[in-house]
Parts: structure tokens; sequence; C-alpha cells
């Protein structure tokens, strides 16, 4: 008999016992005995969360392996207690055909660190033209139920009903960045004081909410489902706000950064700062965790954006846009949501892990932690503090804007259907996962 006792844990920070799992599924719960050949987990003052699931990662397989892998991208997702992973379409070739996202979704299965759902692109290479493959990317092995843009907002108000009118038949949803081309065009930072200090053109916070407010009307007058990629502005949560007080079906995620980072910290030049959306106020900052903790925003997504270090280390102007966040994620959202009361970890869990789930239509978390729900879960030491380092980045690229930052939390397990694929605090290595996971599948 084998299988695996974790023994102690808190689960969703509210109640201690033991939970049993075995061939990929929790089938116990409670104060239970170590049955013979169980591996025993000691997760005494250990938070157990569900897996977490991430609405928004770029992982650049096909085409931008110089930057990530799914490989590489699903380890840094285990490593930050990602269970799930969405793959953003802005790869090479564009995932904007079955066979694009099929490639994706092999991918994923190969390496198993986590769960790889593609995300189809809207339209033919992100050009804004014309509509993709919609319906064969949702007939396909890969089932997509998300389509994006990101990268590039469908500026096109007779495209977006279209997309709009299509996966509403599926119950698919469109994710939009919300950037209006023609108000940000050569746009550096945040627009407003400060960009006119360091002589950067500035990005208005307009350009994010009038494609926000053009888009939930268009979602209600087609009835179909809309995401929000990144918000970044208080005005943005005032338009979602009131969206979904019509009951229009609209969602809307947040960035970790997003949630702590504001646009000072432009004044260095320091192109680890440079995002897209920007980093914006203190107000937003503060609008956006408010927003988080009553449900206007509904999830945290990282917007994982890795880059070689050629594209970043360069003048702010050539730098490329983005950030790694799926190792550090759950740092942030602990030390601005939980240390500072405005969720709870069973909020955590929601906005992290649930919901996400939800809104990308992946299976196996709607009941988590419990009996017969499959074994995605997240040991977490939240006493435990640390100084973040590039050690602490286990993808390709090293562009995160918290190296040197004294963080909260430490990801000590991480188990995908019932496999360790962080043990200790410590990666498993990729050909021991696949072997578990085989057996697991074998039964």
């Amino acid at each position: 008999m084998t299988g695996i006792l974790i023994r102690g844990a808190s689960s969703l920070g509210e109640h201690t016992d033991d939970i049993r799992i075995r061939d990929g599924v929790i089938i116990a719960r409670g104060s239970l005995t170590a049955e013979l050949g169980e591996r025993v987990i000691d997760a005494a003052g250990l938070i157990a969360l569900p897996g977490l699931v991430d609405l928004h990662t770029h992982l650049r397989e096909p085409g931008g392996e110089a930057s990530e892998t799914v490989l590489t991208g699903t380890r840094a997702a285990a490593a930050g207690g990602f269970t799930a992973v969405h793959a953003m379409a802005n790869t090479s070739p564009v995932a904007d055909t079955a066979g694009v996202v099929e490639q994706v979704q092999r991918l994923g299965e190969r390496h198993g660190y986590a769960t790889v759902r593609p995300i189809g692109a809207v339209t033919v290479g992100l050009a804004g033209e014309q509509l993709a493959e919609i319906g064969a990317m949702a007939r396909s092995t890969a089932a997509v139920r998300v389509f994006s843009d990101d990268g590039f907002c469908v500026h096109d108000p007779l495209i977006m009903r279209r997309a709009l009118e299509y996966v509403a038949t599926f119950d698919g949803v469109v994710a939009q960045h919300a950037q209006e081309p023609r108000l940000t065009q050569g746009a550096q930072m945040n627009e407003g004081a400060l960009s006119g200090e360091l002589g950067l053109a500035g990005w208005p916070a307009v350009a994010e909410e009038a494609i926000i407010a053009r888009d939930v009307l268009l979602a209600q007058h087609v009835g179909a489902r809309l995401h929000i990629c990144h918000v970044s502005t208080a005005g943005s949560v005032e338009v979602v706000r009131w969206a979904k007080a019509r009951g229009i079906a609209v969602t809307a995620e947040a960035t970790p950064h997003h949630l702590l980072l504001t646009e000072d910290l432009a004044r260095g030049y320091d192109a680890r700062f440079k995002v897209n959306p920007p980093l914006r106020r203190d107000e937003d900052v503060l609008a956006l965790r408010a927003a988080l903790a009553d449900g206007t925003i509904d999830i945290v997504a990282t917007d994982h954006a890795p880059h070689p270090t050629e594209a970043k280390e360069c003048t702010w102007a050539e730098a490329a846009f983005g950030m790694v966040g799926l190792e550090s994620a759950l740092s942030i959202v602990q030390r601005t949501m939980v240390d500072t009361g405005l969720l709870e970890w069973r909020g955590v869990a929601r906005v992290l892990s649930t919901t996400p789930a939800e809104i990308g239509r992946v299976p196996g978390y709607a009941e988590p932690l419990e009996v017969g729900s499959p074994a995605h879960l997240t040991l977490i030491d939240a006493s435990s503090e640390r100084t973040w380092s590039v050690a602490d980045l286990r993808g390709r690229s090293q562009n995160s804007p918290f190296v040197g930052e004294t963080l909260p939390g430490r990801v000590v397990h991480t188990l995908h259907r019932g496999v360790s694929t962080v043990l200790d605090a410590e990666l498993v290595d990729a050909e021991t996962v696949a072997a578990a996971h085989e057996a697991v599948t074998r039964g």
C-alpha cells in the first residue's frame, strides 16, 4: 500500500487535521494513523491551501525559448505553489490554431510540474483584424475556453463583439488586454506629474478604463463572459463594480505587482519596473486591494512575463515590458492582503485557486481539500521571512522586481495530482515528477 499522509496541516488556516492521499486523490481527512508504506509529511505549523491556479502566464514556448519554456515555466509555477497555469497565446507561431494549442498542451503533459491550459488568440497573429480559429481551438484536444490577444488590445469593437458572440456558444470567455492603442502610442509609464518630471511619455488611466467600459456593455449586449486582464487603476475598479451591479458577466484580475508597487519606482529608470499596464499611483494600489477584498476584483493573476537579461538591462525606453512573478506571487498576496488584514487564508484560496479555476473552467478545484477531490495542494510556512534573491527564481529569466526585497512566507510542499513537485522547499527533478505522474495514471 502506498500513498501520502499529510499530518497536522492547518487547512485554509482554520483547523488542523490530517489528509490522506492515494492515487492522486484525497481519500480521507481527520485524525489519521499512518499506514504501512505510506509517506508521511510532517506539516505541523504549515497552512494547507488548494494548489494555486494562474490565469495569466507567459510560457513563451514555442518560439521564445530563450526567455522561458513550458518546462522551466511550470517549474517556476511549482516553486510558487501553482498546480495549474494558463499559457498566453503570444508565442511564435501565435497560438491561433488548433495545432499550436495542442502542441502547448502536449508539452505541458510531458513535463508535468503543473497542468498547462493553453489560451487561444482572439485574432489571427494577434493583429486585431480577423478572428482566429476560435471554434477549432475550443473543439481541439486542448479544449480551449479562454481566448486573449494579451499584449495587444482587441481594439476594433466589431471584432470584439463577434469574439464575445462566438465564445458564448460554448461557455468560453474573452480575456481583454484593456489598452486603447491610440491613447498609449509610445507610452512608457503612468501619465502624471512624475512622467513629466522624468521625461517619459505618459500612459493615461483612461486608456484602460475606456476599453473596459466599452467591453462590459458589449458583453451585456451579446450575453457573453468577459474577463479583464491586469486591472491597474481606481477608475477601472469603479467601471467593473458598476458592471457587476448591473449583472453583467464580467470578471477581473489584479497582478501581485500592481497590489504593491507604484510609479515612484520609475525614478531610478530601473527597467525591472517597466510593465504593461504601468505601475500606477498609491491611491490606485489601495483601490485594487480594497476591490480584491470585497470581490469586485475576482482573482490575482501573475502576468508572469520572462525576458532575457539583455531585454531588461538597457535603457528604459528600449527595455521590454514585463516581469516574472510565479515564484513570488503568494508572498506578495500575503504581504499586501493577509498581513494587512484584508483577506484570511480562505480568501487567498478563493482569489488564487478556486475562482481562477472557475473562470478558466479547470476541473478539479471546485471542492478544494475535500475528500474525493484531486490532490492539488500547496503547503506554506506563513511565519517565515526571507530576502528574495535570484536563487529563488526557478524559471529561465531573472527579471523580478522583488530581488533584494524581504518577503513573507515560503512554499514548503507543492503536490500536483498527489505527486510532490516541491518537497521540503526544494524542487523535485523533472524525471522523478514524470515517473510519479505515470505511476499515478497507471493506478
